[in-house]
């Protein structure tokens, strides 16, 4: 069997949010509904992902579709293509810090981010100084 990190990336789908005792059994019995398995890797240290790859692309598409946000051994699970790209240990899954805190101003999102605990803030909201009445803005 090949390594997670040689699958073709156009039939591989992360599976994120599972629970500790998440077994392969499960996912299998879980993804192959959408078509036919070629792999499946569950990740035991950290616990909590794994990937699994399709023999069509189609089916892959298929999967991320219908079971993101479904329940898997009790955990809502999240589920996407792959990337390919690994991830920090406590990056956008694993709950901490990690990323751009800035917000994303170069689609003209707000200006803000997460604090370190993971909620969103907004500069928008901290406390702001009327504007005299002589001064307009347009």
């Amino acid at each position: 069997m090949s390594r997670h990190r040689e699958w073709d990336l156009k039939c591989k789908v992360y599976v994120g949010n599972l629970g500790n005792n998440t077994a392969r059994g499960d996912l299998e019995a879980s993804f192959s509904k959408y078509g036919a398995l070629k792999n499946v890797w569950v990740a035991r240290n950290p616990p909590g992902f794994a990937f699994v790859e399709y023999e069509d692309p189609r089916d892959a598409e298929d999967a991320v579709r219908a079971m993101d946000g479904s329940r898997i051994c009790g955990s809502r699970v999240r589920v996407e293509m792959s990337s390919g790209r690994a991830r920090e240990r406590n990056g956008p899954r694993g709950g901490g810090g990690g990323g751009d805190r800035g917000g994303d101003r170069s689609r003209g999102g707000p200006r803000g981010g997460a604090d370190f605990r993971g909620r969103i803030f907004s500069f928008d909201l901290l406390p702001h100084y009327p504007i005299p009445p002589a001064i307009v803005f347009g």
